[in-house]
């Protein structure tokens, strides 16, 4: 019932597969900035990993006690905006700390409260999967709409009513560098990554409660007979995931000096189960561990800051691109490995013909629009040409391979 991955398998795969892609970007980089400023990379590699890894390792939590949890984008543009309206609250003033700097007490008191309002978040999203019977699907789903829409009314009628603003606003600015200091300071988020990790693994590894969350993933049905109690597992899970995509909206309040939620956290959910996912965490649920989260952090982030230092033009517009290539590549391969032993083709009959074309095809677009415009379409029509042929040799290999069977 419970499933674990090999010890250590996949986490010194990922981390050989990150040297590997530092190496690449070195190399192909026409600044060499790994080489050059090879801290400073360091350093910012590690807070990014940091600010994304806080709320993927709640994702990861929800993933191995089976559900899934759309949420947390939204989430971190809910609590950012609870955050700045509790300080306003306090302070009646906008741009926040725009005339003296915020006091500590004033800024324990809106992380406190944000955190709080999260924990309610996590039980309303337990209560509609466990009580009210809702796919976890469908009542993430609800929240990522909904908590977002639910923050730009927030702040609209906290600077009405607080502020005495004729017409509300869309957002709310913070001018307080101690504040803003808690994000940009490396070594913050990276401690609060590594003890919200280390929390969690304990949880996870060494608790009877992390045991019955592996075993609520691996069968539902089966923990229940067993006598755990699933709602309450569920519970944890989902308060977890909610807690940490919390935190991390409050740090990206704190380094963006503004609460945005039109835009702020827009498609992090995505991100977040992509890392859980790249560490080895299976959406089935029941499989995945910490180290492995973090990796898949690290990872994922390694290849987001390497391609912009490769392109270096609009490279923000990519990142989607990058975490959906990554993602399937990753599952593509263990499942690829599942079919190989099975004996499975991957690509049988007509829908593999397309396949292969589509893939190749879809490839070289790729590397059309990230390459360098001097080359791009050469660079293109080359990888895709070695994208098909190397297709069609898998094909064929499948094929014969049937054919001796």
């Amino acid at each position: 019932m419970m499933k674990r991955l090999p010890v250590n398998a996949n986490e010194i795969g990922l981390f050989l597969a990150v040297v590997l892609v530092v190496l690449l970007a070195a190399w192909m980089d026409s600044n060499h900035t790994y080489y050059h400023s090879p801290g400073q990379s360091a350093i910012e590699i590690a807070r990014q990993t940091s600010l994304l890894g806080i709320f993927a390792l709640g994702a990861a939590v929800v993933i191995i006690s089976g559900g899934i949890d759309l949420s947390a984008g939204s989430m971190i543009a809910f609590s950012s905006t609870n955050c700045a309206c509790i300080l306003v609250c306090i302070t009646h003033e906008a741009p926040i700390g725009a005339s003296e700097p915020l006091p500590l007490w004033a800024m324990g008191v809106a992380i406190g409260g944000t955190i709080f309002i999260a924990i309610l978040v996590g039980t309303l999203h337990a209560w509609l999967i466990s009580s009210v019977g809702l796919p976890p699907f469908i009542a993430t789903l609800a929240s990522l709409v909904g908590l977002r829409s639910m923050a730009r009314a927030t702040i609209d009628y906290v600077t009405q009513t607080q502020l005495k603003l004729s017409s509300g606003t869309t957002q709310i600015d913070i001018f307080d560098e101690r504040f803003r200091y808690l994000a940009k300071s490396v070594w913050i988020p990276v401690v609060l990554f590594l003890v919200l990790a280390a929390l969690i693994w304990l949880l996870l590894s060494r608790t009877v409660i992390g045991r019955h969350i592996y075993a609520l993933g691996g069968n539902e049905q089966a923990a229940r007979l067993s006598g755990i109690r699933t709602e309450n597992v569920k519970w944890l899970a989902y308060c977890i995931s909610a807690v940490t995509a919390s935190i991390a909206g409050i740090l990206f309040f704190c380094e963006e000096s503004v609460a945005a939620p039109q835009t702020q956290g827009m498609g992090f959910e995505l991100n977040a189960i992509a890392a859980a996912v790249v560490g080895g965490c299976s959406l089935q649920g029941g499989i995945g561990t910490v180290l492995g989260t973090v990796m898949g952090t690290l990872f994922l982030r390694t290849v987001i800051d390497s391609v912009s230092k490769v392109i270096k033009r609009s490279a923000d517009m990519y990142e989607g691109l990058i975490v959906g290539v990554v993602v399937v590549v990753v599952v593509a391969f263990g499942q690829f490995r599942v079919a190989i032993a099975q004996g499975k083709p991957l690509f049988a009959g007509t829908r593999g013909i397309v396949a292969i074309i589509t893939l190749a095809l879809l490839l070289a677009g790729v590397i059309t629009v990230m390459a360098d415009r001097q080359y791009a379409h050469q660079a293109g029509i080359v990888v895709g040409i070695l994208a098909l042929v190397a297709l069609s040799a898998l094909k064929v290999w499948e094929v014969r391979r049937q054919n001796r069977g």
